[in-house]
């Protein structure tokens, strides 16, 4: 043991943090690593590792630095993170207390774009199914858009000019800074929830990628998602590509194109009337001129030059047809009487009466039987003898069997 005055555990560490805490490159250092156990508490700070090959070094960042981070850090992410080095007493370690932090060789913008791109592609937010038609003839356009901007000068004039019929409502709102989007996105719900137009166009004018950053968020791509109204979108220049473009259910390269878009040119659609017009007025022509050689190969008809003498044509024509139908009557009441006749005298032959003329009798018993065998009367029985002309009640006195 040394004759050094002990000190205490808590006494070594603010003496070491005092020392870190001095050193000026600790006091704003930028390291690059690759992330490590990244986690998210309840409190909104993050905490991490950030290693390489041979090291590592404890991070922590509080919620208001951590959300001004614009992409989703994820473990195996090379970063590059800025702040102080200082040590943290309750554990006896230092740590690295970072501030800023974007990914390594790319700018934070473009991974946190690629990586909201990816996501709401994988929800099928981009999907085609989903995209609404635009109108032919919208009556009411919202434009969303800043209210002193040239992008919404170019939509006004574009429409102005194109399709006058078409009423425009500017929803002013901003377009760059931190509460663009959210203001972007609340003119859009506004839009659906009173009905205000049948389309939305919404855009501004080029810029930076960090300019346009308001129309890369997520609350902006799921307001258009969302919105009933067909939207299209309308943001920077030809090249400039934003999730809001993807998104909406057209995107246009400029605002003035966003405009041309969304109206037709009124000079082609007089154009395409005049050619509607004269090709119904060659039909109804051509209609009127078969209608009238129709007439007149009717109007040179017997029948309308001489409507009785068609008339009494068909006079004659009832006549004979009347003397047809009397002469197929009596050829029919013919057949029939001879056919009648021939089945009478049939009849006749085979009526037991024409036998009893000719001198036969017909002997029954007093319930109807025939009698047919001597047998079938004993004596002292009563018969009835039918002639040709009335009956006789007989009683039987004897019977002989004769063959």
């Amino acid at each position: 043991m040394t004759d050094t005055a002990p000190v205490s555990v808590s006494e070594l560490t603010a003496h070491i943090r005092d020392i870190i805490d001095l050193d000026p490159l600790l006091k704003r250092v930028l390291v690059r690593g690759e992330l490590s156990n990244y986690k998210v508490y309840s409190s909104g700070h993050r905490y991490f590792t950030l290693k390489d090959s041979e090291a590592a070094l404890s991070c922590v960042m509080f919620r208001s630095d951590a959300e001004r981070v614009r992409f989703r850090p994820e473990n195996g992410m090379s970063v590059l993170c800025s702040g102080q080095v200082s040590v943290y007493a309750r554990d006896g370690k230092y740590q690295l207390y970072v501030r800023q932090m974007q990914p390594d060789g790319v700018g934070d913008l473009y991974v946190a774009f690629e990586q909201l791109k990816a996501r709401l592609q994988s929800e099928g937010l981009f999907a085609s199914e989903h995209k609404k038609p635009i109108p032919v003839m919208p009556s009411r356009i919202a434009v969303v858009t800043s209210a002193s901007g040239a992008a919404v000068r170019d939509i006004i004039r574009v429409l102005g000019k194109r399709w006058p019929l078409s009423k425009v409502i500017v929803l002013p709102v901003r377009v760059q800074g931190e509460e663009a989007s959210r203001e972007i996105a609340a003119a859009i719900r506004y839009a659906n929830r009173w009905k205000v137009a049948d389309l939305i166009i919404a855009g501004r004018g080029g810029g930076s990628m960090e300019d346009l950053w308001a129309f890369n968020e997520e609350v902006t791509a799921r307001a258009i998602y969302d919105s009933e109204i067909p939207v299209i979108s309308a943001v920077g220049h030809e090249p400039d590509f934003t999730i809001a473009d993807f998104t909406a259910d057209r995107r246009a390269a400029t605002p003035s194109n966003a405009a041309e878009l969304a109206v037709p040119e009124r000079e082609k659609v007089l154009e395409s009337l005049a050619v509607t017009q004269l090709r119904a007025d060659r039909a109804v022509r051509r209609i009127l001129d078969s209608g009238a050689r129709r007439l007149e190969s009717l109007s040179s008809r017997p029948i309308m030059e001489s409507p009785m003498a068609f008339i009494d044509q068909r006079r004659l024509d009832v006549d004979r047809f009347a003397e047809r139908m009397d002469a197929a009557e009596r050829h029919v009441l013919s057949e029939n009487r001879q056919k009648y006749i021939r089945l009478v005298s049939a009849l006749e032959a085979l009526s037991p009466l024409r036998v009893l003329a000719r001198g036969y009798s017909v002997v029954t018993l007093p319930d109807g039987t025939v009698v047919r065998r001597s047998e079938q009367a004993a004596p002292g029985s009563l018969l009835r003898v039918r002639l040709s002309e009335g009956a006789l009640n007989c009683r039987v006195e004897n019977r002989t069997e004769e063959s």
